[in-house]
């Protein structure tokens, strides 16, 4: 699993002209499912996540997750992220979990979010989505959950 972490004064997805979720502060994800991903990288991300000390404390240090300054998030499904570009100017998408096994572990993501004490937001599994954010920092992390970076 990979995703793709930026911290947001706001951040919002439309679906065909409806907002289908919008927050203020907090963490827009982009997250993307390979082949192989299952419930361990689900947990191992979602506890990365919400315990990932990227905003600022009353000194101006990075000392505080998300939670802890009353940050929401917003997930959006994006398979792209497992794109190949190596050879050739054509992605390849090979690495992507089929749809319904990504949609599940998607789905599995932003429930263990909430488990850890999250309000969550999300886009449309599938959907084209519009997503509007403004970058606070700009603050921008890369995760992995085999550790490939």
């Amino acid at each position: 699993m990979r995703a793709v972490l930026q911290r947001v004064s706001s951040a919002s997805v439309t679906v065909e002209g409806t907002i289908t979720g919008a927050i203020g502060p907090g963490l827009m994800i982009l997250l993307g499912v390979e082949k192989g991903d299952g419930e361990e990288d689900a947990s191992f991300l979602a506890k990365k996540t919400a315990g990932l000390r990227i905003f600022e404390d009353g000194e101006g240090r990075m000392n505080l997750a998300v939670g802890e300054a009353g940050g929401a998030v917003l997930v959006v499904s994006q398979f792209t992220l497992l794109a190949d570009c190596r050879k050739g100017r054509r992605p390849g998408f090979s690495q992507a979990a089929p749809p319904q096994e990504a949609d599940a572990l998607y789905r599995r993501f932003v429930e263990l979010l909430r488990q850890e004490g999250l309000e969550v937001a999300t886009g449309v599994f599938q959907a084209t989505m519009d997503v509007q954010l403004i970058n606070n920092g700009p603050v921008t992390m890369l995760l992995d959950s085999r550790k490939d970076f």
